[in-house]
């Protein structure tokens, strides 16, 4: 779709050309949601995609994603897999997650090669299955701010309803950065959705540290993403009652499912998650 209120865009070279974001300057870097509606309070675009934003780094506290890395570049992240030229890092096997969560998404293979983490992280929608896929990981964001400086984020707090983030006027999303013991956990994932290849219903993701802490993580079926902790993996009757003890405000309700289905499919998805996270290796419980 044409912008026709944008009067000016601008190729974003270091952080000083990042000055002026939020009102009626827009962020641009894959563009799919940008140009997919109309956009009347944006009239200048600041392209983010020419700063060179590494799409994977290894830090000391695990693996770093820059919002500009593509989905495709996400999904190819798989265990095993080169995360880039250089790369010299573990085979994490929580990176897993990665894969099936761009299949989450009702989205081409053409818009996997545009579309970004960032984008899907800051468009805060509870079907955003990267942005599931990387709070399910305890990932934290690294924003920038319009004053200079830098805050951190967990994922778990970033998003606070349908389209709603902590963001403030300014700032840019520069990365999220997920630590290593979350990448060397074992991971599950599930999706609903009311159509073969609609929108998720309900999308839950799993996590199973070395120490044995466990994590549910449930999207698409709430408002914002909703992670619930446990020591170990829970048995069947705890995943039910953490579930069932998720605020009923939080049950999302649009086209593509009720409040009272999204938590019962939730509900039987999450059990599933947590069976597979008990059974060992090999797949015996």
């Amino acid at each position: 779709m044409d912008l026709d209120t944008i009067r000016s865009v601008v190729v974003a070279r270091g952080r000083s050309d990042l000055a002026g974001v939020g009102e009626a300057t827009g962020v641009l870097a894959g563009g799919t949601f940008l140009f997919s509606e109309p956009q009347p309070q944006l009239h200048r675009l600041v392209d983010i995609t020419a700063l060179g934003w590494p799409a994977f780094t290894e830090t000391a506290e695990g693996l770093e994603i820059g919002a500009t890395c593509t989905l495709a570049e996400f999904a190819g992240a798989a265990p095993g897999r080169e995360l880039g030229a250089d790369a010299r890092w573990p085979r994490w096997p929580g990176t897993a997650l990665f894969a099936p969560a761009c299949r989450a998404l009702v989205a081409s293979h053409k818009i996997w090669h545009s579309a970004t983490v960032g984008g899907n992280v800051c468009l805060a929608l509870p079907a955003g299955a990267v942005l599931a896929a990387l709070t399910a990981l305890d990932g934290v964001a690294l924003v920038w701010a319009a004053d200079g400086g830098a805050r951190r984020i967990p994922l778990r707090e970033f998003v606070i309803g349908p389209g709603l983030s902590v963001l403030r006027t300014g700032e840019v999303l520069r990365s999220v950065v997920v630590p290593e013991r979350a990448l060397l956990a074992r991971t599950a994932i599930r999706k609903i959705a009311l159509a073969p290849l609609g929108r998720s219903g309900a999308l839950l993701m799993g996590r199973r540290e070395p120490d044995g802490r466990c994590v549910l993580t449930l999207t698409a079926a709430t408002t914002r993403p909703v992670v619930l902790n446990f020591r170990t993996v829970p048995e069947d009757r705890e995943v039910v009652a953490a579930v069932a003890g998720v605020d009923a405000a939080l049950w999302f309700d649009d086209p593509h499912g009720s409040p009272d289905w999204r938590r019962h499919a939730a509900g039987v998805l999450a059990v599933e998650v947590a069976a597979e996270l008990r059974a060992e290796p090999g797949g015996r419980p």
